[in-house]
């Protein structure tokens, strides 16, 4: 019997639904402001808004139209251009990028072969078709850029260009601040996930000590409790390169926090607003949640802890896809998919929770983790090194669950995120941890 997830009409539905969604966004994020700020670069950590609306295009020529559907290349020419690897961030400006109109042409008409082909892929034969698997990826390396623009904004100067509701009010939560994940075996990782990315892969089974972890992020109110409490000052509580960091770029906040007498405020997306408390803590560093988690008396979770925690369902003893369950993220879960453009308050989302009842493993914040990039047991890169491998080592440091700007197609239990420790600019966050043992 054909596992209807698999059939064929139903994955060229869910690929067509989730090419349509990513390019629905990227029109959102590239026409809410005038020309001058696409070709802008607002910051050197980011591309100006115009290169990733083409590079979307490209890869999706590259990738849809040539490998999967033998076409020739539309435009050869360009393809340098938007090489992320050829190119650092801070040199494409220079480069003679398509001008906006140009860009949007390029993109639209690769989109329009792209959905002519999807009539007609059969989702079998090769690894790149098997199950939609280069739609899927496309589909996420897309709403992967439009994360990456949507960072772009919240970077740029000038009024507010993007707006959302506000998540719905809670109350306080008042449930425990922490959770025993109980000690033993699990399966880390997939290997049935048809959309799952080469790092997430192979599955295996991690054998991981009882551990304690916060049952919601980090509050603003938390992280201002250690900022009052001279976190920024005191040497102990950072690693030699965190400390020489902060003190080398003055660094006394996280990233857009502002002191205004005796509050401390905020910029987002152009506003300027009264830091929430109950809030997640957004933009801070790993050497940031490094040293907070210190002078807690904590640490971070390591990546094994954080999907244990996240996916191991203690009574039946299997990693579900989500905290929650196999289903797909719905919005009663997780705040995900730019359907706000902050956090949701801590202790949010109930119906999302672990079995545990850990809150908000997935959507809101980035959550950092104490562990390195590095590969799996039987790892295999795949469709291309430049995806992962190149990136494994102790440089990166790996974060999980998403954001509120992250697409639930770019989400799962498994997925993994990385970056330096010293990104502020992401939507990142963290949680705590202890281990069972510790007083």
């Amino acid at each position: 019997m054909t596992d209807p997830a698999f059939d064929a009409d139903t994955l060229r539905e869910r690929a067509l639904t989730t090419l349509t969604t990513a390019r629905a966004r990227t029109t959102l994020l590239t026409s809410c402001v005038e020309e001058p700020d696409l070709t802008a670069q607002h910051s050197p950590l980011m591309s100006p808004l115009v290169w990733d609306l083409a590079h979307i295009g490209n890869q999706e020529e590259m990738w849809l139209l040539r490998a999967v559907a033998g076409r020739e290349a539309m435009r050869p020419e360009i393809d340098g251009l938007y090489d992320a690897f050829e190119h650092p961030r801070s040199e494409r400006p220079s480069l003679p990028l398509l001008p906006p109109a140009e860009a949007r042409h390029y993109a639209s008409e690769v989109r329009g072969r792209v959905l002519d082909i999807l009539e007609s892929t059969a989702f079998h034969g090769t690894r790149l078709t098997e199950a939609g698997f280069a739609f899927g990826m496309i589909a996420q390396h897309e709403q992967q850029h439009d994360e990456t623009m949507l960072i772009t904004h919240q970077l740029r100067k000038g009024p507010q260009a993007l707006t959302a509701p506000d998540p719905d009010p809670v109350p306080l939560f008042t449930g425990p601040s922490e959770v025993l994940v109980p000690g033993g075996p699990f399966t880390m990782g997939t290997s049935t996930e048809p959309w799952a990315l080469d790092n997430e892969r192979p599955a295996h089974r991690r054998e991981v000590p009882a551990f304690y972890m916060d049952t919601t992020p980090v509050t603003n109110a938390a992280f201002q409790a250690f900022i009052t409490d001279g976190g920024y000052d005191t040497e102990r509580w950072w690693t030699p390169e965190g400390w020489a960091h902060i003190r080398q770029h003055s660094i006394h906040a996280p990233l857009y926090w502002q002191r205004d007498g005796k509050q401390w405020l905020r910029r987002r997306f152009g506003v300027t607003e009264v830091v929430p408390p109950d809030e997640p803590v957004l933009h801070v560093s790993w050497y940031e949640a490094d040293a907070y988690a210190r002078w807690a008396g904590r640490r971070l979770p390591t990546e094994a802890e954080w999907e244990k925690a996240a996916r191991h369902d203690p009574a039946s003893g299997r990693s579900t896809r989500y905290p929650w369950g196999d289903a797909d993220p719905a919005p009663e879960h997780a705040n995900l998919g730019q359907r706000h453009l902050r956090p949701a308050p801590a202790g949010s989302y109930p119906e999302g929770e672990s079995p545990l009842g850990i809150r908000q493993l997935i959507g809101d914040v980035w959550e950092w983790t104490a562990s390195d990039l590095l590969p799996y047991p039987g790892f295999q890169a795949f469709p291309y090194k430049e995806y992962s491998e190149v990136f494994f080592g102790p440089e990166y440091k790996v974060l999980r669950g998403g954001a509120f700007a992250v697409d639930p197609v770019a989400c799962r239990g498994t997925f993994r995120n990385w970056d330096y420790p010293i990104r502020r600019q992401i939507f990142s966050g963290f949680r705590t941890a202890r281990s069972a043992g510790d007083a």
